[in-house]
């Protein structure tokens, strides 16, 4: 076949990983790169022969007036205050979904990250006011504290370690628990003055966002109208006004699809695809905007807008610091810059590492599986890079102009710091820790998680990753019952999900499903059914499968928008994927209290058998397992 050569140019390239982050597809190490080109460029420029056009660009004046009344800005806190209010309304929106669909719903899942980010936050703060106890540059103190969560997934995706699913989850966690924490400060610590008929108008302003709620109005004009009037009352308050945007994004209504509404945007679609004219298109698309949610839809539209486009502008503008030789060298001596240094470096290193370690310690398997403490402390060292709301409190703390420069300088030395700290860190795991794919099984069998069939403390176990929708693990399933007719009860059999989205679309689907069956005991049933028509799992096929054994399709609806069974089938899918598994099915083998081995080879009734009876000959004296 002929070699045809792209003829687009280079930067199409660029454009399409943005048209992709638009649809949902974010490149984190993308945004990372276009923040640090526009920090570069703002150094840059200010420290060009034209250096001086940068705080005259940026200090522009620009009023917007009705009447007599109007907000007067330079170009600068426009950025700041105006741009950086999107920038938290999206942080508002991830700590909402977070705590309603992610990880910060199970509570014994993020106790880890959560008490790291205490101990990342309050950490860096102590060694910053040991060396800064009083005078203007304490007050600085709110600037250490935060973690750039752009730069620090960015920096993950370049520099960390292969299969780091579990530590970007981790981090994640920790890192919308750092944003918390900054964001709270933000609002108690740096407001100045407090004007209350404002304040009355915002608070008013937020309760009307609530009713809409309440009302379930779900188209987001309605909540715009309310929310421009709210950042403008938060404004005029003395609160600074980007926390408009969190307490917004707060209020803002975050749900898993409901059916009925997803069935209704099905019969729109289907409606205008008969007769396509302007009426059906707009119910079409009314429709699908419905049956998704508020926060949902505006995340979905904000973030790539935030991440490569106003987190750069808050970059140009803010980190133009002019590197003179009398500038540097007032840095150097200056406790700011060391307390900046040693807060974000120091402070975050050894209070996220300790705190983890603390707590791993005291809870043994505390740690989600595969996660490690080498990679913990490489990432808790670039946990350090506070860049963006570093930057943010720098412009709130410090007045005096010189006293800022000094502390910017501080943050950026403080972050380039930690990115090598991180990296070294990372390269000094790998040669402790090799990243070696292991055979043993990586999530021990745990039978309140797992779906066990067969006694519990059979001392043979089976193993399975798998897939409803693979034909290999459809025939397996015979397999593995010949094996438990052998071995009776002498033999346990696991069965976790591996769904292959690539080759099965409506594996996941499936997997999900009857995840909320075992919510009503009945996973084995729904099992069978499903691998017995694994050529029609569409999402109706599903739930009528479940209607004819019975089950409560009502409470299983419920259970699916809850999100537990999607957490379940994606912590399944994690563990196989960072153990490398080729496909499915895939089995471990186990005998007794010993870790469950990957099988290689064929996995025929007669081979499984014969593997089992070998490793028993081997392990005559093995304990019972544990049925933990």
């Amino acid at each position: 076949m002929a070699d045809v050569t792209d003829s687009r140019p280079r930067w199409h390239g660029v454009l399409e990983r943005i048209s992709q982050a638009r649809r949902g597809d974010a490149s984190e190490s993308l945004a990372a790169v276009f923040m640090l080109g526009a920090t570069v460029l703002a150094l840059v420029w200010a420290n060009s022969p034209w250096g001086w056009t940068y705080d005259a660009f940026w200090h522009t004046p620009l009023a917007i007036s009705v009447g007599g009344a109007g907000i007067d800005l330079d170009l600068q806190h426009w950025v700041n205050d105006g741009l950086m209010a999107l920038f938290f309304f999206v942080i508002g929106l991830e700590v909402k979904r977070e705590f309603a669909m992610g990880e910060l719903r199970d509570r014994s899942k993020a106790a880890v990250p959560l008490t790291a980010a205490v101990a990342g936050l309050a950490l860096p703060a102590a060694l910053f006011l040991l060396l800064n106890p009083s005078g203007p540059a304490a007050a600085a103190w709110g600037v250490v504290i935060s973690t750039d969560t752009a730069f620090l997934l960015g920096a993950l995706a370049v520099i960390g370690p292969g299969r780091a699913e579990r530590l970007r989850i981790f981090l994640l966690t920790l890192a919308v628990a750092d944003d918390v924490g900054a964001l709270a400060i933000i609002a108690l610590v740096y407001t100045d003055e407090l004007r209350f008929v404002p304040l009355l108008v915002a608070i008013g302003g937020l309760l009307v966002i609530w009713q809409l709620r309440r009302l379930r109005v779900w188209r987001g004009g309605g909540y715009l109208v309310v929310s421009l009037v709210t950042w403008l009352a938060l404004y005029e308050s003395g609160v600074h006004a980007t926390l408009a945007g969190v307490l917004i994004a707060l209020l803002l209504p975050v749900y898993p699809p409901k059916r009925k509404e997803v069935e209704r945007a099905a019969a729109l679609a289907r409606a205008f695809r008969q007769s396509p004219n302007p009426e059906y298109a707009r119910n079409a698309r009314l429709g699908l905007e419905r049956a998704v949610s508020v926060n949902e839809r505006l995340m979905r539209l904000w973030q790539p807008y935030t991440a490569f486009i106003i987190v750069p502008v808050f970059a140009l503008a803010n980190a133009g610091v002019p590197l003179t030789a009398e500038t540097l060298r007032a840095a150097i001596v200056s406790p700011l810059f060391w307390g900046i240094v040693l807060g974000l470096v120091v402070g975050k290193f050894v209070g996220i590492t300790g705190a983890t370690a603390i707590l791993h310690r005291l809870r043994p398997g505390s740690l989600a599986p595969g996660l490690t403490m080498p990679q913990i402390a490489g990432g808790a060292a670039l946990s350090g890079i506070g860049f963006t709301i570093s930057l943010f409190i720098v412009d709130l703390a410090l007045e005096d102009e010189v006293l800022a420069d000094t502390a910017r300088v501080g943050v950026l030395a403080g972050s380039v710091i930690a990115l090598a700290l991180g990296a070294a860190v990372f390269r000094a795991g790998r040669s402790l820790l090799p990243e070696e794919p292991s055979r043993d099984l990586l999530r021990p069998v745990d039978v309140r998680r797992d779906h066990v069939r067969g006694p519990a403390d059979a001392p043979l176990t089976i193993v399975e990753y798998g897939d409803f929708e693979c034909p290999f693990c459809g025939k397996a399933t015979g397999n593995i019952r010949q094996v438990r007719e052998h071995f009776g009860d002498e033999m346990r059999y696991v069965f976790r999900h591996f769904p292959l989205d690539e080759y099965h679309p409506n594996a996941r689907g499936a997997a999900e499903v009857a995840e909320a069956a075992a919510g009503q005991g009945r996973f084995w049933d729904v099992h069978d059914t499903f691998f017995a028509h694994a050529d029609a799992l569409e999402r109706d096929d599903l739930i009528a499968y479940c209607a004819d054994l019975g089950l409560d399709i009502d409470r299983l609806e419920d259970d699916l928008r809850e999100g537990d069974p999607e957490n379940h089938v994606e912590d399944d899918e994690i563990d196989a994927r960072s153990s490398d598994l080729p496909g499915t099915p895939t089995f471990y083998l186990g005998v007794g209290d010993t870790i469950p081995q990957r099988h290689v080879g064929p996995y025929d009734a007669k081979t499984l058998i014969g593997e089992l009876e070998r490793m028993r000959a081997d392990a005559p004296d093995a304990d019972v397992v544990d049925p933990r």
